[in-house]
């Protein structure tokens, strides 16, 4: 990083299961305090670090409404559901910490759920299109969720280094996105002419299914098909107010139809759909 201006701390692992977490904590804990210590020391005028909306206090249920929470809404660790959000709230917290103790210019943003082309792995939000197109989605967890387009995140990156103000958090999500999923799935039905699932499956089924899965997966070393972290995270509406990230740092707006349109045809054109199921 010697005789750069701007550091993007990006790199992380975002998985809902792993048989061993220890290496998530080294890649997510002490991978960011490395590489932004290591960025200060270089003297970066801008670090951006990525950190997700899991680390945002979520809605809270007002008789069945949900009004999407901001970067004010800081969530405590007892809300950490997952071995994932629980190691990004630790690395925001030493983010933050090198901010205020050090002085270093670090800058959080705040991911939703990016949805887009060149989603490799796929990542957990990726999947959900994946699997839709594959016709391996036959029910649904009553959920909701914030999908921006991955390039308006990408964007969002730039402009906070570019606007942004130091220690400070900025939500890179859309307006429009705060969808449930059946909304969403209506949304992948209408695109590409595949019967959205109908059944709702009881939070208690899932979690059934769920540990079933992972104590296949601990045994094959696959992925489970479903994860008790998936599960616990979808008990909750995530939704969530990007209104800083327009304001200050003009992030743009694309529409989630269009990402999921963009997604699809991505998925299609690298072969994660069956031909004779997509």
């Amino acid at each position: 990083m010697e005789g750069c201006n701007w550091c993007f701390h990006v790199a992380a692992s975002y998985r809902l299961w792993m048989r061993d977490y220890k290496p998530m904590y080294q890649i997510n804990v002490e991978g960011t305090h490395n590489v932004l210590e290591a960025a200060g020391k270089a003297g970066c005028q801008k670090i951006v670090y990525t950190s997700t909306v899991g680390c945002i206090g979520l809605p809270k249920d007002n008789n069945g409404s949900f009004a999407p929470t901001d970067e004010t809404n800081t969530a405590t660790e007892d809300q950490m559901s997952n071995d994932y959000k629980r190691s990004k709230f630790q690395a925001e917290a030493i983010a933050m910490s090198l901010f205020r103790k050090q002085g270093l210019p670090v800058i959080i943003v705040n991911p939703s759920a990016p949805i887009g082309p060149g989603d490799i792995k796929p990542t957990p939000t990726g999947q959900i299109v994946v699997d839709f197109l594959n016709r391996r989605m036959p029910a649904y967890l009553d959920t909701g969720l914030n999908w921006v387009h991955v390039r308006d995140v990408a964007v969002g990156h730039i402009l906070a280094a570019e606007k942004g103000r130091h220690g400070e958090r900025y939500i890179l999500g859309n307006k429009e996105g705060n969808w449930t999923m059946p909304k969403t799935f209506a949304l992948l039905e209408k695109i590409t002419g595949i019967a959205a699932p109908k059944r709702r499956i009881p939070y208690w089924v899932a979690e059934r299914i769920a540990e079933a899965s992972e104590l296949v997966a601990f045994f094959t070393g696959k992925p489970p098909r479903a994860t008790l972290a998936g599960v616990r995270m979808a008990k909750h509406k995530m939704w969530f107010d990007p209104s800083k990230a327009i304001r200050e740092l003009g992030l743009p707006q694309t529409p989630p139809e269009q990402a999921f349109s963009d997604a699809i045809q991505w998925f299609k054109a690298n072969g994660y759909t069956n031909p004779k199921r997509a």
